[in-house]
C-alpha cells in the first residue's frame, strides 16, 4: 500500500504542498510524544487526535502548519490530529512532568512486547535523557528510549527541509526571504545548532554527518552572563532588553581607537567592534552605572558575531556554501538573526549566506519523534508538486527586534493535520 506524507502551510494558501512517498509497510499507531532534554531547555513534540483536543485548544494561532499521512488509494482520512510543540526550563523539569501528566501524553506511548509489554516507552534525546531517566520512571512510570542527540538534530533538520516549504529563510535588514530548497542539491550543508553550547555538523545525507566543530559560547553563555550582569530571570526578558539597548555604550569601536575614522587599509569601518565590552575598561563606572538593556545588547552581539564567524570558518574549511542555523538561542529574534547574517556575509565577503529554520528550537525533539518509525522517514522519496516563487516578508518596526511573546514554560502550538491510513 502506498503511503504519502503531505506538508502544507495552513496560513499560506498560495503555497503548493510537497508530497513524500514511503515504502508500503504496515505502520504502527501514531506515537504521541517525543522529548529533547537539553542543558537549559526541555523541548516536547506530541500528537493529538481531533477527539483529544480541549476546547481551549481550538484557537487560531499565528503560526500554523499541516502535516499529513494518508492512504494513496483514498482521499478520505481515517483519523485527523494535530502536532504540538512545547518547551520548559530544564531547571523546572517538574513543571514539564506535570504538563505531561495533565495531558496524559505518556499514556499514548508505544508499548514494547515481551518481556517489557507493560512498560510505556517514550523517545527521548539530549543529555537530560540520561540524567533524568530515573525521575521520569518514578514520576510517570515511563521508560525513556534514548536516541542519539546528533542523529536527532540531523534527522529533524533533514525532515523539515524536505517536507515543509518555506521552512528555510535568509534574514537581512528586517527582511525575511524564504529559500526554495532543491532536494537533489540539499547536501552537503553545515548545520549550526545553538543551544546552551554550539555544535557545528557537516551533513552529507540522511544519517550521514560529522560534528566538525563547536563552541562553549552559546545560548547558555548569553543567559548565564545576562542573569549575573542584569538580574534578568528569563532568556526572553534578556532578548526584550536587547531590543532597546545600545551596545556602543559598552563596546569599543574602531572609531573609538582611531579618533572616529575608519581603518580603511585593512577594511575596517569606524563602526566595527574592536573589542566587545572593551569600553568598560577606560570608563570609571561600576556595573550598576550601566543600563541592563545596553549590557544585554552588547552580550547578544558578542555571542552572535562569534558564532557567525566560527560557522563561516568551518563552512570555508569544508567548501560549504549553505549554512543553516537552528536552536532556541535564535528564537526568531530579528537582531540575533541580523547579527549572525551580517557576520557570515562580512567574513565570507558575500560568498556565503546564513539561513534560518522556522522550527529552529525543535530539531532534536522532532528527530526523536520521527525515530518512532525511522525507517519510514529515512526512505522517503520527495516529489515537488509545484514550485512557488520565493516570498519576501518584512517585519514592522514595532515587531522587528522583539522576542516571542511566550515564556520558557508556556506551550507553543503549531496546528497540524495528521491523516493516517
Amino acid at each position: 500500500m502506498d503511503l504519502k506524507v503531505v506538508a502544507d502551510r495552513a496560513l499560506l494558501p498560495d503555497e503548493a504542498p510537497i508530497a513524500m512517498a514511503s515504502p508500503a509497510e504496515p505502520r504502527s499507531p501514531t506515537p504521541h510524544l517525543a522529548i529533547d532534554i537539553g542543558g537549559s531547555l526541555i523541548k516536547l513534540v506530541y500528537y493529538s487526535r481531533n477527539s483529544d483536543w480541549l476546547p481551549e485548544d481550538n484557537k487560531i494561532w499565528s503560526s500554523k502548519e499541516s502535516l499529513g499521512v494518508s492512504n494513496g488509494e483514498s482521499s478520505h482520512p481515517l483519523s485527523e490530529g494535530r502536532l504540538h510543540f512545547a518547551k520548559f526550563e530544564t531547571s523546572k523539569i517538574n513543571d514539564c512532568i506535570e504538563f505531561i501528566r495533565s495531558k496524559q501524553l505518556h499514556v499514548g506511548g508505544q508499548h514494547h512486547e515481551v518481556p517489557s509489554k507493560n512498560k510505556i516507552i517514550i523517545k527521548a534525546t539530549g543529555g537530560g535523557a540520561f540524567k533524568f531517566t530515573d525521575l521520569f520512571k518514578e514520576k510517570l512510570g515511563i521508560v525513556l528510549d534514548k536516541e542519539d542527540e546528533m542523529d536527532c538534530l540531523v534527522a529533524g533538520a533533514n525532515f523539515l527541509l524536505k517536507a515543509v516549504q518555506r521552512e528555510a529563510f535568509i534574514y537581512m535588514d528586517g527582511q525575511k526571504e524564504f529559500v526554495q530548497i532543491d532536494h537533489k542539491d540539499l547536501y552537503p550543508y553545515l548545520l549550526v545548532n545553538i543551544g546552551s553550547g554550539v555544535s557545528m555538523i557537516k551533513v552529507d545525507g540522511d544519517g550521514k554527518f560529522e560534528r566538525v566543530s563547536g563552541t562553549s559560547v552559546g545560548g547558555g553563555t548569553f543567559w548565564g552572563l545576562g542573569k549575573l550582569l542584569t538580574k534578568c530571570q528569563s532568556f526572553d526578558e534578556l532578548l526584550e532588553l536587547s531590543h532597546v539597548g545600545n551596545n556602543r555604550v559598552i563596546d569599543m569601536l574602531v572609531g573609538d581607537i582611531y579618533g572616529g575614522t575608519d581603518y580603511s587599509k585593512i577594511g575596517l569601518s569606524s563602526t566595527n567592534i574592536a573589542s566587545s565590552f572593551g569600553k568598560a575598561i577606560s570608563i570609571d563606572k561600576e556595573l550598576e552605572d550601566y543600563k541592563p538593556e545596553d549590557i544585554s545588547r552588547s552580550l547578544l552581539r558578542m555571542i552572535s558575531n562569534n558564532i557567525g564567524q566560527i560557522a563561516y570558518l568551518n563552512a570555508l574549511r569544508y567548501g560549504l556554501k549553505r549554512i543553516f542555523f537552528g536552536g532556541f538561542f535564535i528564537r526568531s529574534h530579528a537582531y540575533t538573526m541580523d547579527t549572525i547574517s551580517v557576520g557570515v556575509q562580512y567574513w565570507s565577503k558575500g560568498e556565503a549566506q546564513a539561513m534560518f529554520l522556522r522550527h529552529e528550537g525543535f530539531l532534536g525533539a522532532l528527530g526523536a519523534f520521527t525515530s518512532f518509525e525511522r525507517h519510514g522517514f529515512d526512505d522517503l522519496m520527495v516529489h515537488q508538486l509545484a514550485q512557488p516563487s520565493p516570498r519576501r516578508e518584512s517585519c514592522s518596526e514595532g515587531m522587528q527586534h522583539s522576542a516571542p511573546h511566550w515564556d520558557a514554560n508556556e506551550e507553543k502550538k503549531i496546528d497540524c493535520n495528521v491523516f493516517t491510513s
